[in-house]
């Protein structure tokens, strides 16, 4: 009981902190956006995905869900390293407060930030722009992956930040490893077609499941339903190795 109520305790001074920051909340969203307009609008004469009998800027439609949820739970774990200068996080570390509420804290309130900006986007299928369909089955089950997509996203955040001694060092460490996750999730182009090694690669990323389920909920895959069980699996299994790895960094921390 302890461990839920500091989790949820966390978990809304982290959405409240976030909230405050508006150049964070207004980057995560907005830089994903005008990203869609500019390379939907260039490619869409030109490139048509394999498989896909819809229009570029239909069929990047969901990579764009996506990057807002990474971009939000990216920029939520800068609070570790801001957290860790004020002294709040040893505050915390050092009260009876289980130390894993700090990570489900984090985790939880990264997840519910790129959920609701994540929805916002999703509500321009209501317009002429995207010619995309979403069931209210289907939107349920689209709310519950981007809640568990962002999870394992803050959680990769959290690995990575909590080492980290200043948040330039780790903007620079996120920006050469998310962007490439990001292109190299079929969220640009399909893992279809592409070669070999190039399609390992692909399938290794956790960002290529999580962009499959997306897209399954906007009936999009190419087997629509044939990986999908197998995409949550996968991304079960890095979900639970990346708590693994944080909780035994806070648990090493004297």
């Amino acid at each position: 009981m302890k461990l839920i109520l500091t989790s949820l305790s966390l978990t809304h001074r982290e959405i409240l902190k976030f909230v405050r920051v508006r150049n964070r909340l207004t980057g995560a969203f907005l830089q994903p956006l005008i990203f869609w307009v500019i390379l939907g609008s260039g490619m869409k004469a030109s490139f048509k995905p394999p498989g896909f009998d819809i229009p570029y800027m239909d069929y990047i439609f969901p990579g764009i869900i996506l990057m807002i949820v990474l971009f939000t739970a990216i920029f939520s774990t800068f609070s570790i390293i801001e957290d860790r200068k004020e002294g709040f996080l040893q505050g915390v570390l050092a009260s009876p407060a289980p130390r894993a509420s700090i990570i489900f804290g984090k985790c939880i309130g990264g997840s519910l930030m790129g959920l609701f900006q994540s929805l916002l986007m999703c509500a321009i299928i209501l317009t002429p722009f995207v010619d995309l369909s979403l069931s209210l089955e289907k939107l349920l089950l689209l709310i519950i992956i981007l809640f568990y997509t962002g999870f394992l996203l803050t959680n990769l955040g959290f690995v990575f930040a909590w080492p980290m001694k200043s948040t330039q060092g780790f903007h620079a460490i996120m920006t050469v490893l998310l962007f490439p996750m990001w292109i190299f999730s079929g969220a640009a182009f399909p893992v279809e077609g592409v070669p070999i090694w190039l399609e390992i690669v692909m399938q290794i990323n956790p960002l290529t499941h999580a962009l499959k389920l997306i897209q399954y909920c906007f009936d999009m895959s190419i087997n629509n339903s044939g990986n999908f069980g197998y995409s949550i699996l996968y991304l079960a299994i890095w979900s639970i190795c990346l708590l693994l790895v944080s909780l035994r960094q806070i648990r090493s921390l004297k």
